[in-house]
């Protein structure tokens, strides 16, 4: 970028205009003083220059900027919608043919368990099965012989106790089978399995498998997970300071930092009511709009604003903000000529920036009319100044 030295020319053009001027124009001439500060924040941008570096004019806009809590979560799914496989009884994996991002239906086969136990289950189940055809024919002639006084009470009783028992027997080990999705009408029929299968218990993707074939799993292992994000949302941890400002049906804006910086779009759907004490921090629960489709993965870690209140105020593109150390400028468009453009920096005071407008909250001497450098100016910061 060129820079002139406007200090030099201003000064000289000073001294010629005040020794030629009439008393007229005299009181209308910048000191010295004035003249020097103008011809410190001045640059000068070529016609060619500010062509090839796509830099745009443009003016003041009055913009909605919303007030936003800043927050930060992650990317969930209802407790529903995730599910941890195990075993009802310990074996050993005979077969796994899922990895690690399957899609799995709902009652789809996850893998296949073998243990003696299930056959000696399964002959205890037919033993109480025969056991039970003699109890009850028993339990129902003692029954007959009592209405006739034929027999006592306390043989009717034995016989009612014995079935009763082994009825119990009979619809606890039928549970079990049932269970380990052995059919026991099968059984009955002496169909006998040495290997069990689970099944999907819902529909979704697997996240985790923590087994392999040979491998012996006990019921407490965690064996593999399901997780459908069908339906995903947001859970968010809002500090004690600003959650009176939260509210059921608030948008919110939020990004997943370390995959992109696109915006994505929820909206608060619960808030919790208490406090965790180690951080001071409330959920809050953020629901996604239906239809949309997205390849989120549950943990994904999310920087989120909410957007609590909104106000009108004039703002500038955020490329038309030029900040040096802690000072913030804006370029005004002073001179224009056939060879190029002469900026004036004038210093402002910034608010909040959103959908890549920045706020300014002191404008200065800058009035509506000026004509203003929005896009291109960063590589004149170093010009402000010399």
């Amino acid at each position: 970028m060129l820079s002139v030295p406007y200090k030099l020319i201003a000064t000289s053009l000073l001294l010629i205009l005040t020794a030629c001027g009439n008393k007229n124009n005299k009181n209308n001439l910048p000191t010295p003083e004035e003249a020097e500060a103008q011809a410190e924040t001045s640059i000068r941008v070529t016609k060619a220059q500010f062509e090839g570096e796509n830099m745009l004019l443009g003016s003041l806009v009055e913009k909605e900027f919303p007030k936003l809590v800043e927050v930060r979560g992650s990317i969930d799914v209802p407790p529903q919608n995730m599910a941890i496989i195990s075993a009802f009884i310990g074996g050993y994996i005979k077969e796994t043919p899922l990895l690690v991002g399957d899609k799995v239906k709902k009652g789809e086969p996850l893998l296949s368990l073998e243990n003696p136990m299930f056959i000696e289950l399964q002959q205890e189940y037919m033993e109480s099965v025969e056991q039970l055809v003699y109890l009850k024919s028993e339990f129902e002639r003692q029954q007959s012989l009592l209405k006739e006084k034929i027999t006592s009470q306390k043989n009717f009783l034995r016989a009612e106790s014995e079935y009763k028992r082994n009825l119990a027997l009979y619809k606890g080990l039928r549970k079990k089978l049932q269970m380990l999705n052995i059919s026991p009408d099968k059984v009955e029929n002496g169909n006998i399995v040495s290997q069990v299968t689970i099944f999907a218990p819902i529909a979704g993707n697997i996240t985790e498998v923590n087994v392999s074939p040979g491998q012996y799993v006990a019921p407490s292992d965690e064996i593999m997970e399901i997780i459908n994000t069908d339906h995903i949302h947001l859970e968010l941890s809002v500090f004690e300071k600003d959650i009176m400002e939260i509210k059921k049906g608030q948008n919110i804006q939020f990004k997943i930092p370390e995959a992109s910086n696109q915006i994505y779009n929820a909206e608060v759907y619960l808030v919790g009511t208490s406090i965790d004490m180690e951080n001071r921090t409330v959920r809050v629960h953020g629901h996604l709009p239906e239809g949309e489709s997205h390849s989120f993965a549950v943990g994904m870690f999310v920087e989120a604003g909410i957007i609590t209140n909104s106000k009108q105020l004039k703002g500038i593109l955020n490329d038309g903000i030029i900040s040096v150390a802690n000072d913030h400028y804006v370029l005004v468009l002073v001179a224009e000529d056939q060879e190029g453009y002469t900026f004036e920096a004038k210093e402002v005071a910034i608010g909040d920036s959103y959908n890549g407008f920045t706020a300014i909250t002191n404008w200065g001497d800058v009035k509506d009319s000026d004509r203003l450098l929005v896009k291109g100016g960063f590589n004149l910061i170093g010009e402000i100044g010399e």
